[in-house]
């Protein structure tokens, strides 16, 4: 609130009014400062109001249907084992890169929130355009106990998942996904196919996807559309093709390929004729999840939500690849960024991040969504998912492509969101049939390579 704007507003009424109401007028905008504070209007510097408790706030992307009522369940708890902390949650639609988007004009009008799920696919751009609080040096200061908690409790090739290619360690891996592929056992057997022998090629999805559309008229494949390029440069890639690379010794956009173009026009001709299906992720989902759709490739995040909703059982393949190549999904997900600046708030924040890191609730996370655990150890810990991967054969599928993990693209530079746009809309372009794929990424590459510098 703006007391300068409410105090002038006063004293305007203070002509127009009765001298006897201007105490009442004082009264009530002293109330509704009061009220306007306590529902989080106030200045983002208030950390101990009168209860003692320092109060954090948590930017996540996950919806009801996609780890939203896990994440509730989380802070519930973490806020009762810490009576002096108290974090509220902040759901963010449109997925990271609606995330970062508010996160930018949150942090350009002086608004930090504390802990933040940052997708990987903008690892770069957060690291060059956000004053982020470095993990390393808050541990330092703050937690000087936990200076080898990082070390000890993540693999190498794990850590650089949050670590940018200026070498900062930007925040801690949290939630890691892959592409699986989902599909409807009902609709199989329907279409005369075999549920115990899933598509391994893009070939034969595109052939499962054909025979399901002839044989019942139901669509037979729908690949997601969330805001981002996750699941198309994992296509894109296990057909031999790099999104991003180095060329002349510089970040560029290397996609126009015959490898990715090929990769790309077989969505492409799915939706053309009629066997997949072009859409919004809510429609895509829920024609999957009614039974009307037979197969769907999008996170393994997802698991949870899908096997509670749908109306059959539902089963799941690890992402397919291209024969005789060499299959490659980068890592979904996000990582954990700390903006706390004020030190009380700094330390509250790591110790809600370590809570979300632990064992227990890594388990809890990845039972109510499907993410695989960063942390070393707690796959295979009885007190955590051993036993609950043993027996979910989805996320055994998930867990078969671990060993073909690659990064996420990352558009570095001031103009990496636009990159990371325009590769979207270029999606659109393709899968409506207004452009074949090779003219489309041969357009879109070059106008992120003049972007990027």
């Amino acid at each position: 609130m703006n007391y300068t704007s409410g105090i002038t507003g006063i004293l305007y009424f203070t002509e127009v009014f009765d001298v006897r109401n201007v105490k009442r007028l004082i009264a009530l905008f002293c109330l509704g400062a009061l009220l306007m504070s306590a529902i989080g209007c106030g200045s983002s510097a208030t950390n101990t109001p009168k209860s003692g408790k320092t109060v954090i706030e948590y930017w996540h992307v996950n919806a009801e249907s996609f780890g939203g009522s896990t994440v509730k369940e989380l802070i519930k708890e973490f806020n009762a084992q810490n009576p002096d902390i108290q974090v509220v949650e902040k759901y963010n639609p449109d997925m990271y890169k609606g995330l970062t988007q508010n996160l930018q004009a949150a942090i350009a009008s002086g608004q930090y929130p504390d802990v933040v799920q940052m997708g990987y696919s903008y690892l770069n751009y957060a690291a060059e355009n956000f004053k982020y609080t470095d993990i390393n040096e808050l541990i330092a200061k703050q937690a000087p106990e936990d200076k080898n908690f990082l070390q000890e409790n993540f693999l190498p090739n794990i850590l650089t998942l949050a670590r940018a290619d200026n070498g900062k360690q930007i925040g801690l891996p949290y939630s890691v996904s892959v592409p699986v592929l989902y599909y409807n056992p009902d609709i199989f057997r329907q279409a005369g196919l075999d549920p115990d022998k899933p598509p391994k090629t893009w070939q034969e999805v595109k052939e499962y996807a054909r025979t399901i559309k002839e044989k019942t008229g139901l669509v037979g494949f729908f690949m997601q559309e969330y805001a981002d390029n996750w699941a198309q440069q994992a296509i894109m890639e296990s057909n031999g093709a790099t999104v991003l690379g180095k060329k002349d010794g510089r970040p560029a956009a290397l996609f126009d390929t015959p490898e990715a173009a090929q990769a790309y026009q077989l969505l492409a001709d799915m939706v053309e004729d009629g066997s997949g299906l072009h859409a919004t992720n809510d429609e895509g989902f829920q024609a999957f999840l009614s039974g009307k759709l037979g197969m769907v490739c999008t996170t393994i995040g997802k698991r949870e939500n899908f096997e509670k909703s749908a109306k059959f059982t539902v089963m799941a393949a690890p992402f397919p690849g291209f024969a005789g190549k060499v299959r490659k999904v980068p890592a979904g997900g996000n990582l954990l960024m700390i903006f706390s600046k004020d030190p009380e708030k700094q330390k509250a924040a790591w110790r809600f991040v370590k809570f979300l890191e632990s064992p227990q609730a890594l388990a809890m996370w990845t039972k109510g969504t499907g993410y695989l655990p960063p942390r070393k150890g707690v796959a295979e810990d009885p007190n955590g998912l051993k036993d609950f991967l043993a027996q979910n054969k989805n996320m055994q599928a998930a867990m078969a492509t671990l060993p073909d993990l690659v990064q996420w693209a990352s558009f570095p530079g001031a103009n990496g969101l636009q990159a990371e746009q325009a590769l979207i809309d270029a999606r659109d372009v393709i899968l409506s049939g207004k452009e074949p794929a090779a003219e489309a990424l041969k357009q879109t590459a070059a106008k992120i390579n003049a972007m990027l510098k």
